[in-house]
């Protein structure tokens, strides 16, 4: 049996405990140390591998064991072939997941870590507790026998009496302590309303992730970090291949958000990506095959689509003969009207006629499963799909044609369907895989 590269798994009991930052910082870390580092993310977040792989300096992927089955979680596995050590990092609390099984599991970062073979390492919020801490770290530990567990990580440790005290707790419950991480209130990464910005658009992000490798080189034991490391067996399968052979990609800071296992799949299979810029008014390829236009924040940048005209008459013409798809960014800004959270009415491109309002937030998260009514990005009518929805816009209007069936992970109908107008498809969820076929 070949064994994969050994790794580790960043995890907490919850969200904002600060493990992103700590990924960040041993990334960039051991990448200085001289080590091929593999990052990975667990779950859906769109988000995250942008920023794992300014610190890695080496491209990130999701492993997402409810959406993915298992040909494609072997073959993104596949893409840390030569490196060192893998880092992943959990998302939500390391437990967390989604009521129905999918493909492969119920999508939580345990989960991931039992299939990739890949120990725990905790991070803790050690704030407004002491000795306590180790009775949360104790049942993490405990809850799942079967998860590799090598040791805790306490963040935001006020005082070297606070270390002391925590300390001491863990040792009485047998967990090995990694690191202790002092409180400092300039690591946090800015935020906005769907989690973290973009890495493209932080201020200083090198100048960020480098603090974050010198804060835990100081503060924890990088030596213990790689021993704790262990390697699962290595594993097989295939990355997505491509709807088309030249794609018309929007990429800035409007339209961002695309799986990194999507795109390396369609160019490993030979497809042409043909990045343009819709903020800089930029018309996608006259030659191109496809026109896609990936999720991100086009409501921040809605007068400024609005008032791109080679960009908008470019994306008519070619909807006119060729296929033009968008996913929640880029779903709406294919419609008729976006309006602002000032309420103000932007015209989008208007190829469909859907109208949205970030005025009226309501907010959409969760995993789903869809079966198209029409062809979509190369599948075929009543090909099953598994995406991710996360926005915050209301739909005022959308008088297309439904593109597909959309549940949540239950099999609950939700009324977010997408639109097929012509050549013209958007969806909300981002799109993950096709449901396996076997």
């Amino acid at each position: 049996m070949t064994l994969s590269a050994p790794g580790l798994l960043i995890s907490a009991p919850s969200s904002g405990t600060g493990k992103t930052t700590v990924m960040l910082g041993l990334l960039r870390a051991l990448a200085e140390d001289g080590l091929n580092v593999q990052p990975f993310k667990s779950g859906p977040d769109y988000i995250d591998p942008a920023f794992h792989r300014a610190a890695a300096r080496r491209p990130s992927f999701n492993i997402d064991t409810w959406a993915m089955h298992a040909g494609l979680v072997g073959g993104i596995s596949e893409q840390s072939k030569g490196a060192d050590i893998i880092i992943a990092e959990g998302s939500m609390g390391l437990f967390d997941g989604v009521a129905t099984k999918g493909e492969s599991g119920f999508g939580s970062s345990a989960e991931t870590a039992l299939r990739m073979g890949w120990p725990v390492v905790l991070v803790i919020d050690v704030g407004g507790q002491a000795q306590s801490a180790a009775a949360t770290a104790l049942g993490f530990r405990t809850y799942n026998p079967d998860l590799p567990f090598a040791g805790v990580i306490l963040n935001r440790c006020a005082s070297p009496r606070h270390e002391r005290l925590a300390r001491l707790g863990m040792d009485q419950a047998g967990i090995n302590v990694l690191g202790v991480l002092p409180r400092r209130g300039d690591l946090a990464l800015p935020e906005r309303h769907l989690g973290l910005i973009q890495a493209v658009e932080h201020p200083d992000l090198e100048a960020a992730i480098a603090g974050y490798a010198t804060f835990l080189r100081e503060n924890v034991d990088l030596k213990a970090i790689k021993a704790a490391a262990q390697s699962g067996p290595s594993e097989t399968g295939t990355l997505p291949k491509p709807p088309a052979q030249r794609i018309a990609l929007a990429q800035d800071a409007a339209f961002s958000f695309t799986y990194p296992h999507l795109l390396k799949g369609w160019r490993d299979a030979g497809a042409e990506i043909l990045p343009f810029s819709p903020l800089a008014d930029e018309a996608p390829a006259k030659d191109a095959d496809l026109v896609w236009l990936p999720g991100g924040y086009p409501e921040l940048h809605a007068g400024t689509l609005a008032a791109a005209s080679t960009y908008l008459a470019g994306l008519r013409t070619h909807a006119k003969t060729k296929p033009v798809h968008g996913e929640c960014g880029g779903y709406m800004a294919l419609g008729d009207v976006l309006i602002d959270k000032e309420g103000t009415r932007h015209q989008m491109a208007g190829l469909l006629g859907l109208v949205t309002s970030y005025e009226k937030r309501k907010f959409h998260l969760g995993y789903r499963q869809a079966s198209l009514h029409a062809p979509m990005l190369g599948f075929d009518t009543g090909a099953r799909l598994r995406g991710h929805e996360f926005h915050y816009s209301t739909i005022l209007e959308e008088p297309d044609a439904p593109l597909a069936t959309v549940g949540d992970a239950d099999g609950n109908p939700v009324p977010e369907t997408g639109s097929i107008k012509g050549r013209v498809t958007g969806t909300f969820f981002h799109l993950i895989a096709e449901a396996s076929t076997t």
